[in-house]
């Protein structure tokens, strides 16, 4: 599974690009934009090139062009006609299919060069909501249906990443003028996706708070000693995929058990966070179903 992946389904092609594999056939059959292998059952397979050239189609098929136009340019000329449309202020609408070129080709350039053009016309908080948030969905699915690989995930996860962080840095060098909370921000034991916490933790910082990140696997016991430091906490856990669901509500019984009391809060959100039993929770727990909501809390 650890392999990168260059051979590709037809269903894959369908999650990848959102073109219904019945669509992509037609669009073989009729325009011969792909010419697939085929296994000795006659399945389908399909290369990173075709992949890539579908990607591009798609983009441009979006951007109004008829199929049957553009299976009439020469095959180096679509690449081409792609990056032009891209970087052009009205193509901001693709930049998710854009992102996904650049993770299945590893090309970071492509990446960076649609970023700074949504940068343009977009604040940072609009690219990661509508953006970065339907981009990341969508990889979960990816991720699901094994169309992509760890690599490709931890390619385009790592470049996000370095975007909040280089924008939480200029937050961090202002003073909070907030000063009635403290938000400590960690995840779970053997909890290693983080990057919803390092927004949250950009987006909390913006409203003038002091914020204590943590990261990954943090101990409960860990998080009790924040309570030697500062008297009013807000702790913040984003579940993803530890514990295991069937563990969660029992890690939330911990959390309460060991860290309420006096003027502390426990906010919880991420997939997991569903599984929550909330009868449970006292008025200072409190569930998010979304990143979104959470914000709006703050």
């Amino acid at each position: 599974m650890n392999n990168i992946k260059n051979v590709f389904s037809i269903k894959d092609l369908e999650n990848l690009s959102g073109i219904k594999a019945h669509t992509i056939r037609i669009w073989e059959k009729r325009y011969n934009v792909l010419q697939p292998m085929r296994t000795d059952t006659n399945i389908r397979l399909y290369d990173l090139a075709s992949l890539q050239k579908l990607l591009n189609i798609t983009l441009l098929h979006d951007y109004g062009y008829k199929i049957s136009k553009i299976s009439s340019y020469p095959e180096d000329q679509i690449p081409i006609m792609v990056r032009e449309i891209v970087s052009s202020k009205s193509a901001k609408n693709h930049a998710i299919t854009a992102f996904k070129m650049a993770m299945m080709n590893f090309d970071q350039e492509l990446f960076l060069n649609t970023y700074n053009w949504l940068t343009e016309e977009k604040t940072f908080k609009e690219i990661f909501h509508q953006v970065f948030i339907p981009l990341l969905a969508e990889l979960g699915l990816l991720w699901q249906t094994d169309t992509i690989t760890p690599a490709h995930e931890h390619f385009i996860t790592y470049l996000i990443k370095q975007k909040v962080l280089l924008n939480t840095e200029k937050l961090q060098l202002v003073k909070p003028v907030k000063l009635e909370k403290v938000f400590v921000l960690s995840l779970p034991m053997n909890e290693i996706h983080e990057l919803g916490l390092m927004y949250l933790n950009y987006e909390i910082l913006s409203r003038g708070y002091k914020t204590i990140y943590l990261g990954e696997s943090m101990p409960i016991d860990n998080l009790k000693d924040m309570k030697k430091h500062f008297d009013s906490i807000v702790f913040v856990s984003y579940l993803t995929v530890q514990p295991d669901k069937d563990a969660v509500n029992s890690y939330i019984g911990q959390m309460a058990d060991q860290l309420l009391g006096g003027n502390t809060e426990l906010w919880y959100t991420g997939w997991l966070s569903q599984f929550i039993d909330k009868e449970n929770l006292s008025d200072k727990e409190v569930v998010f179903n979304s990143i979104a909501e959470l914000v709006e809390k703050i």
